[in-house]
């Protein structure tokens, strides 16, 4: 083989081997708008494409309320149809009984959402404005609070009701090194490796803060024996042996493998109440998918871990009956809101 004709095969191996390593490590890499995201307390994530690949004929349609239907009309935008992605970042707040309460957001959002009509709705709400990295951040008030917000790139849009504007900063600045597949807040570099593959929702560190009251978790009115500020990493994966499933897994990072133990015992005989406490209900969709959901929970102890696995069956997703509410159109309820 002549040797220019072999200098030139390695040369194109080689570039194959990279492009196959880059890919490899994109593919382990978080989403970008993960990556976009500030320092944060927790992390949630969701991809919404294979949830409407899945679940759309089950989906329940929000109603649409006037608000919102004006908000359609002249922005165009459907977050209901056009939003693919949303990546949250939640910052826990000094005072939770403060004006911007327990917790604020930061998100990126990614999806058919940006656009010149988009660029009119937030001029005309917005009581301030600020140019930054290039983009214009439109202050916008809410409940008492400021919402600003940017438009990102072509299928991106920032908001943030930090009480300051230093998370969406944060966000544009990120933005300029969103090709680095593994650029990122600490928390993601932390705790991303421990998501599941094909997690298409995930939540990594004190994802419970939303929920937090005097100190506890509450969820579905049940009060959870966590502490709001524990570290969690939670993820939603399709249910390979049910189709048409999901499977549930939240894993508590606890301070000892003692303090794990206690815990675990104590989820494992609140789940066995709520068993009880759901048996009579009446065996609609929603009720039944709640109980299949509990019969198949498992609290389990890993050392300092706590680890909570189910199965969210498809009746959880349950529109109304056929011929129920048929003229009721599918829409969110509201655009959504960072002030909540």
């Amino acid at each position: 083989m002549h040797r220019r004709t072999r200098r030139t095969l390695l040369v194109v191996a080689a570039v194959l081997l990279l492009l196959a390593v880059a890919i490899f490590l994109r593919s382990k890499a978080p989403p970008e708008a993960a990556r976009l995201l500030p320092e944060s307390d927790g992390i949630v994530y969701v991809n919404l494409k294979p949830v409407r690949t899945f679940f759309h004929k089950d989906l329940k349609p929000p109603t649409r309320v006037p608000e919102y239907q004006q908000f359609v009309a002249a922005t165009g935008i459907d977050w209901e149809r056009d939003l693919d992605e949303a990546a949250i970042a939640l910052h826990r707040m000094p005072d939770p009984s403060g004006p911007n309460g327990p917790v604020a957001y930061s998100m990126v959002l990614v999806g058919k959402l940006t656009g010149a009509r988009l660029n009119a709705w937030l001029d005309a709400h917005a009581t301030s404005r600020e140019s930054y990295a290039g983009h214009t951040i439109y202050n916008i008030p809410s409940e008492n609070r400021t919402v600003r917000v940017a438009q990102v790139g072509y299928d991106m849009v920032a908001a943030s009701n930090y009480p300051t504007p230093e998370m969406i900063h944060s966000i544009l600045d990120r933005h300029r090194t969103a090709a680095l597949p593994f650029a990122g807040s600490t928390l993601l570099s932390q705790h991303f490796h421990e998501v599941p593959l094909l997690s298409f929702a995930w939540g990594v560190g004190q994802i419970g803060a939303p929920f937090s009251e005097s100190g506890a978790i509450q969820v579905l009115g049940f009060r959870l024996p966590l502490q709001s500020d524990s570290t969690f990493v939670a993820s939603l994966t399709p249910a390979l042996s049910l189709p048409g499933s999901l499977r549930f897994r939240v894993e508590e990072i606890a301070q000892s493998d003692d303090a794990a133990a206690s815990q675990a015992a104590a989820l494992a005989t609140l789940v066995t109440l709520a068993r009880g406490f759901t048996s009579p209900l009446a065996d609609n969709a929603a009720n039944k998918g709640l109980k299949e959901l509990l019969k198949t929970a498992e609290v389990n102890q890993k050392r300092n871990r706590v680890v909570v696995t189910a199965t969210l069956p498809g009746s959880l997703f349950a529109g109304p009956a056929s011929g129920e509410n048929s003229e009721t159109p599918s829409a969110p309820a509201s655009q959504p809101d960072a002030s909540k």
